[in-house]
């Protein structure tokens, strides 16, 4: 069984980080200055990057060779936060959404009290911050604005305005975005070259814009093409399991319109009706190509 693609390509250092460099860039010279914070925000769409940047910080922080911008790759600490590691004890992923409560938070202040077991730091991941409840958020304050020296908190959400002041004022908050299609369609077209897989023209562009800015979204539907496709990965297949409207029937309704040709324009939607296309994703796909002309 293969590993996914958006876990065989997580990056393992910012260097890595595609399309984030407003988050990559501040934190790199951070630790390179040694101005590491105690307690980070990281707030951003899903699968744009927050909960992997939160574990690349803590191998920078954690790495025998730091605090570097740079993780070794080699020591202990490295190759148990990397791809295929099995994590370490001394950083600790809490999905905040089924561990949300003071009871939560207390066991969690009574883990911080202990030294790390053989790193540099005790680093708590919360991912979907949002969840916690104003009650566990509170029971947090204090060791959050407080916290021993070996202490590290790393908040990972969606929802930043849902995480009570209170805590916000007392992180750095980073906000990540989503990729632009240009550096995605570059990096998509790496990843083919690297994989091996030869992939019609026009298919990435779809695969891009399904994606959404998404880095992991697009690999997973890059991911999914590939296995359902025998050699090359073609654009009627990406077009028929994207949902998107051929580029020729596009053309043919564009050509139509410019010739005012009415009947040929009803013909092509009569064609959209026909195959069980959503309606509103070719209109979609048509005012697109209407703004690319």
């Amino acid at each position: 069984m293969t590993t996914a693609l958006y876990r065989r390509y997580r990056p393992e250092a910012f260097g890595e980080m595609i399309g984030q460099s407003q988050v990559t860039e501040p934190l790199m010279t951070a630790l390179r200055g040694d101005r590491v914070g105690h307690a980070y925000l990281f707030s951003g769409p899903r699968g744009c990057g927050k909960t992997t940047s939160a574990r690349i910080l803590a191998r920078c922080l954690n790495c025998a060779q730091g605090p570097t911008d740079t993780p070794c790759g080699t020591c202990e600490s490295c190759i148990e936060l990397g791809r295929g590691g099995g994590g370490s004890l001394d950083v600790v992923e809490i999905d905040a959404a089924s561990h949300n409560g003071v009871d939560d938070a207390r066991d969690l202040r009574e883990r911080a009290v202990f030294a790390p077991a053989r790193d540099r730091f005790k680093i708590f991941i919360l991912d979907e911050a949002h969840m916690v409840t104003p009650q566990g958020f509170n029971a947090l304050l204090k060791l959050v604005e407080e916290p021993p020296d070996h202490v590290k908190f790393i908040f990972a959400t969606t929802e930043p305005e849902k995480v009570i002041g209170t805590i916000r004022s007392r992180t750095h908050h980073y906000p990540f975005r989503l990729v632009p299609p240009a550096a995605m369609l570059e990096y998509v077209g790496s990843l083919c070259e690297s994989e091996g897989v030869v992939v019609d023209p026009g298919v990435l562009p779809l695969v891009v814009r399904a994606g959404g800015g998404s880095p992991r979204d697009t690999l997973s539907l890059l991911d999914q093409l590939i296995a359902g496709s025998e050699g090359a990965v073609t654009y009627e297949r990406a077009v028929a399991l994207l949902g998107y409207t051929h580029a020729e029937l596009l053309d043919e309704i564009v050509d139509a319109l410019a010739a005012s040709d009415a009947g040929a324009v009803f013909a092509a939607v009569d064609r959209v009706v026909q195959t069980g296309q959503d309606p509103r994703r070719f209109v979609d796909d048509l005012l697109e190509r209407l703004r690319d002309l």
